[in-house]
């Protein structure tokens, strides 16, 4: 048996993992990870096949690497297969969809482009706070349709919500509070009498109505819209940025080429992938290496390792736009890939063209990582515009 014995989620793994993704790749395609009781795929190939193989890597035990969360989400969009998913899935994915975006698009641009030029006079900003989640929170949160109080809290709960779904240590767990209190938000009949008529979350309970979907699966619905709208987005398109101030000459070509920005967003999830990988149970026994892995184990699937596989990347660890990197993991694959896509790429694409035509380069302060059980990105990023 091929084991690692190290925790994936501590503090120290957390802030530099790639050396601990490398030796378990390096181990085997399946490797027992004994201070979380799991097995993980951490090589491209067998990682995407498990994602498209939900008959056998199944999420209706839920996705998180405790049970204590497990226990509490089944029934969610994330923690449903084929068919039940599809289901829910169409009535999530309707306002998410390329052409459903269109009409919107006009307006994320008009917000990229006032947010640049406030960038642009300051010089110097943060590249999360100031920058990053400026179109998530004031486009999207807005679009999903929650009242006041909901908006000011997503970014909370959605940075508890992922913490949770890591293991249960002291991150996982003072989560829950904030978890719960999501849970009361979105069942609170005041919260439900002031979602705007036109928004996407009031969409989930008129497709109940229509029986679509049960309406007891609503609430759980509306987190879909809450959790994996933001902090996706915000921590690539930090990422990106911080990308762009490290190699230069990257940045170079994209603002000479726009055509280089839809592969330069892709390189970044790819290189940087905002997140690190949710766990699958499988439906019946499994072999990697002749070794015999039982029905009902429990897998990690290591998106952010099989985007950095040497197995499927050349100078994998290497940042360049040029490269074709369509086909990562960053955003899942299969049956449940990130419903949210095409919006975040929209943001971030809307972003990078209105700083290309302002930009000649960004200079880096010394950024500081956050510490989150699932996602990685930056807490703070100073950037100096020129």
């Amino acid at each position: 048996m091929h084991t690692y014995d190290v925790d994936l989620y501590a503090d120290d793994t957390i802030l530099e993992p790639y050396g601990h993704y490398r030796a378990i790749r390096d181990l085997g395609p399946a490797v027992f990870l004994p201070k979380h009781d799991l097995w993980c795929l951490a090589r491209y190939e067998e990682v995407r096949a498990a994602l498209r193989e939900y008959n056998t890597f199944s999420s209706a035990q839920g996705v998180a690497a405790n049970d204590v969360i497990n226990t509490q989400s089944l029934g969610n969009t994330i923690t449903t297969d084929p068919p039940e998913h599809n289901k829910m899935r169409r009535v999530i994915k309707g306002p998410l969809a390329a052409p459903a975006l269109a009409p919107i698009a006009p307006a994320i641009e008009e917000e990229a482009e006032r947010l640049v030029d406030r960038l642009m006079r300051q010089k110097s900003f943060d590249g999360i706070t100031e920058c990053a989640q400026h179109l998530p929170v004031t486009i999207v949160s807005k679009i999903v349709g929650l009242p006041e109080g909901g908006r000011a809290n997503m970014l909370r709960w959605a940075s508890a919500t992922f913490d949770a779904l890591g293991t249960m240590n002291e991150r996982g767990r003072e989560a829950l509070p904030h978890i719960q209190e999501l849970h009361r938000y979105c069942t609170d009949e005041d919260t439900l009498a002031g979602l705007s008529s036109d928004g996407w979350a009031a969409a989930i309970w008129r497709a109940a109505d229509d029986g679509r979907v049960p309406h007891w699966k609503c609430p759980a619905m509306m987190r879909d819209y809450v959790s994996p709208s933001l902090d996706t987005t915000i921590l690539a398109t930090g990422s990106l940025l911080w990308l762009f101030g490290r190699f230069p000459e990257q940045w170079e070509m994209v603002r000479s080429d726009e055509s280089l920005i839809a592969g330069a967003i892709n390189e970044a999830i790819r290189l940087e992938s905002p997140i690190r990988g949710f766990t699958r149970v499988s439906t019946r026994e499994l072999s990697y290496d002749d070794e015999a892995i039982p029905s009902g184990a429990r897998f990690l699937l290591l998106y952010a390792s099989a985007n950095r596989d040497e197995r499927k990347w050349r100078d994998p660890e290497t940042f360049d736009v040029k490269r074709d990197a369509r086909d990562h993991l960053g955003f899942g694959f299969g049956p449940h890939v990130c419903v949210g896509m095409h919006l975040a790429k929209l943001e971030i694409t809307a972003l990078v063209k209105a700083f290309a035509r302002r930009v000649g380069r960004f200079e880096l302060g010394e950024p500081r990582r956050a510490t989150n059980n699932v996602l990685r990105g930056f807490a703070r990023l100073p950037i100096t515009v020129h």
